[in-house]
């Protein structure tokens, strides 16, 4: 299995978690939200993992890195395999033990995943929160992402960070 860089893993993540159907900056739908979402969070990364003079450099590598990977996956998975990973994704969160692997697969497409609640915490605001690992298989590629969902008043889990 190739494991992306943190930077590409917490774009994946991102993306993958969005499902959003709406096209940014001239792009297709998935591939402009898959850019925004993956140079958000590899900024994001990159600012947390850089100091000093440095934060600027790795913040702006993340926002490219995180973008390429991100527009990448966005390109590959379509409307069906972003209802089963977020159906997937929110049974996982609520129900399943730490430890415990959830699968999705489309078989129109062959895309499929995988989902694995790592922790289970509350937050600060008084939230249940999960990090989680993800892998998405895309033509026989499997890539792997991290990040963490808490739960909203509505009982939906939403990603806060990856």
């Amino acid at each position: 299995m190739k494991t992306l860089s943190k930077f590409g893993g917490i774009a994946l993540a991102g993306l993958l978690l969005a499902g959003c159907q709406q096209g940014y900056g001239g792009f297709g739908p998935k591939e402009g939200a898959g850019t925004l979402i993956g140079a958000g969070a590899g900024a994001l990364a990159g600012s947390q993992i850089g100091s000093g003079s440095g934060r600027l450099a790795a913040t702006a590598i993340g926002a490219l890195l995180g973008g390429l990977a991100g527009g990448s996956v966005g390109r590959s998975l379509d409307a069906v395999d972003h209802q089963m990973l977020a159906r997937t994704q929110q049974q996982t969160l609520e129900s399943y033990p730490t430890g415990q692997t959830s699968t999705w697969r489309n078989p129109d497409s062959g895309h499929a995943g995988t989902i694995t609640p790592r922790r289970t915490f509350t937050s600060q605001n008084g939230q249940p929160c999960r990090e989680f690992q993800q892998t998405v298989t895309i033509g026989g590629r499997t890539e792997q992402a991290y990040g963490t969902a808490c739960r909203e008043a509505d009982g939906s889990w939403r990603v806060v960070s990856n």
